[in-house]
């Protein structure tokens, strides 16, 4: 087959008289008698060819049978098109190809959809026919980005001296969170290997093996409910660094991120980024990813609450319950239908009702629980609150209250247009708790993992007051979106004896499943900390995507399937037998 000269994207008015060679897919085919256009495509982009019956009769007619997805070759002159019939919305449009030689190098099934960005594809058919959901433009550009946000990484992280170490694929089942993918051993009878959720023991294996400083573009594995941002196998960027504090990682980080974000889409972030300790991003946005590029706030009125006449605040206020409020600039003017189906959605959040009132012009309230609130009194534990805006309240436990006015924050964004989409705005949350207690099932948990270090001040603390310890953890946010995330790591085993110990992972089971990070910290662990950030949602964040199930190549459904290759799928009862596996039949 001959050599293509040019890509289908790449010709301009420059090139025209010069006799060109291009190869791609049929986008398009019109044909008005003696000519036949055709816009033909590959990743580049699209160039039309034009097949002239009194230029070329052979060629002509050799187009006839051309369709949608034929995959081509022409040859031919670039001519440049006719007065006032070039496209200014196509980068190639001030030309044309004039054709003398095709050659149909593969024909194709009419395809269930259109290639084009604005087609209307059920998900289900884009997965199914991955192959040519790829083939879109938009699609293509989301592939490439991909490749430039790990190339800029890996360019970035070489020159800050890291080395690139891969780690197992087939390594030991450890709770880290979620469920492990678990592989049978047929050399082993009865023994299981498990897909890493991360490469976690292994990055801090290899501190204590003197690397230095380590990188990866880590593949991993989690069995875990699905939704948009979360898919059974996917990507990070995962580093660490030894002798290093918590200041030196994130420094490194910040630096790194704004590099991807100029190289690949020229956005600047200033640097350093700010800061939100975990308690004021909670308390201030009801959440510990907050977007901030709209101001919409907590206010506390939990100090107001305890001493009004209504009884939802004081009973909440009197079991150590809390009580907050957002404030909904011009949300007065909303009809009351409006207003109760806020409060169907708080239900729906979790909250047992939705209260509010409206600011009237006089600085009074209009609610139904008006009477039992002190207006001036109210007005002035919310000094923002003007009239002609709605004020909703939250009242119940931290947690509950947190969540709920967390996501009404984002939603009422969302419908009064409150978010710049061109901003971005990259913060740090620290000062996570290292513990949190699980009341359900009486004991303690982990926030980040079990290897997380605690704030040196905060030691003392795990004797006395487990859940006051605060963690050596730092989360990277954007817009909204925790893209990355680390924490220093515990380097001494008497220190990371006493967290499992609180995590009631007792010596047997440690050393069953962490033994030999417990060894490795007995023969001179450096300090170390690390971070990882999420290739795909960081690309997804990168690329506007909605999903990252659009820029992961071949992803799974929401019930972890492929429905391009149907996995997972029953294997033959010889397979089983080889692993020493039987299956009970499922009704």
């Amino acid at each position: 087959m001959k050599t293509r000269t040019h890509m289908c994207g790449q010709l301009r008015a420059a090139e025209i008289g010069r006799a060109v060679r291009l190869m791609g897919w049929v986008q398009r085919r019109r044909d008005h008698g003696g000519l036949v256009f055709i816009d033909l495509r590959d990743h580049t982009g699209i160039t039309q060819v034009v097949f002239n019956s009194d230029i070329n009769p052979l060629a002509h007619e050799q187009a006839q049978p051309l369709r949608n997805e034929f995959v081509i070759c022409i040859s031919g002159i670039v001519s440049p098109r006719p007065t006032g019939m070039a496209n200014p919305n196509l980068p190639t449009g001030d030309i044309d190809v004039m054709v003398d030689c095709l050659e149909i190098l593969n024909e194709a099934k009419t395809p269930p959809f259109m290639i084009e960005d604005d087609a209307d594809i059920t998900d289900v058919l884009r997965l199914k026919y991955r192959y040519l959901d790829l083939r879109r433009p938009k699609m293509q550009r989301l592939l490439a980005l991909r490749h430039q946000v790990t190339a800029c990484v890996r360019s970035f992280l070489n020159e800050q001296a890291f080395l690139e170490v891969e780690t197992p694929m087939l390594t030991k089942s450890t709770p880290e969170g979620a469920r492990d993918y678990l592989v049978p051993s047929r050399v082993n009878p009865g023994s299981f290997f498990a897909l890493p959720q991360s490469p976690q023991l292994f990055k801090q294996i290899l501190m204590v093996a003197g690397t230095d400083r380590y990188y990866q573009i880590a593949r991993c594995f989690r069995d875990e409910d699905l939704r948009f941002d979360r898919q059974p196998e996917f990507t990070q960027i995962d580093l660490e660094m030894a002798f290093v504090d918590r200041e030196q990682v994130m420094a490194l980080a910040e630096q790194m991120i704004s590099v991807v974000f100029q190289t690949t889409r020229g956005i600047s972030l200033a640097i350093p980024f700010p800061r939100l300790s975990y308690q004021k991003a909670m308390d201030r946005y009801g959440s510990d990813k907050p977007d901030l590029r709209f101001d919409m706030p907590l206010h506390d009125l939990t100090a107001f609450a305890a001493h009004t006449e209504f009884k939802v605040f004081k009973e909440t206020v009197g079991k150590g319950g809390i009580v907050k409020a957002l404030i909904v600039k011009g949300g007065g003017s909303f009809a009351r239908s409006r207003i109760d189906a806020l409060g169907e959605t708080a239900k729906a959040f979790g909250a047992k009702g939705l209260a509010w009132v409206k600011i009237a012009s006089d600085r009074q309230l209009e609610s139904v629980i008006a009477k039992f609130l002190n207006a001036p009194a109210l007005v002035a534990a919310l000094p923002s609150a003007e009239p002609g805006d709605l004020v909703i309240f939250g009242a119940d436990q931290p947690k509950i209250v947190y969540d709920v006015l967390g996501r009404l924050r984002l939603l009422l964004a969302e419908e009064l247009n409150l978010i710049d989409k061109e901003a971005w705005r990259p913060l740090w949350v620290l000062d996570f708790p290292l513990l949190n207690y699980d009341e359900a099932d009486k004991r303690f948990v982990a926030v980040h993992h079990p290897f997380t270090a605690p704030l040196d001040e905060d030691i003392g603390s795990l004797e006395s007051a487990p859940v006051k310890a605060r963690a050596k953890a730092y989360d990277m946010v954007v817009n909204g979106n925790e893209i990355g995330g680390g924490s220093i790591r515990i380097h001494r085993r008497e220190v990371q004896s006493k967290l499992f110990d609180l995590l009631g992972i007792g010596k047997e089971e440690s050393s069953a499943k962490f033994g030999f990070l417990l060894e490795a910290l007995e023969y001179g662990a450096p300090p170390h900390g690390g971070i990882a950030f999420g290739l795909d949602r960081l690309v997804m964040l990168l690329g506007g995507a909605d999903s990252i199930r659009d820029v992961i190549p071949f992803p799974k459904t929401q019930k972890a399937q492929c429905l391009m290759t149907e996995a997972p799928s029953p294997v033959s009862p010889e397979q089983l037998r080889d692993l020493s596996i039987k299956i009970d039949k499922i009704n």
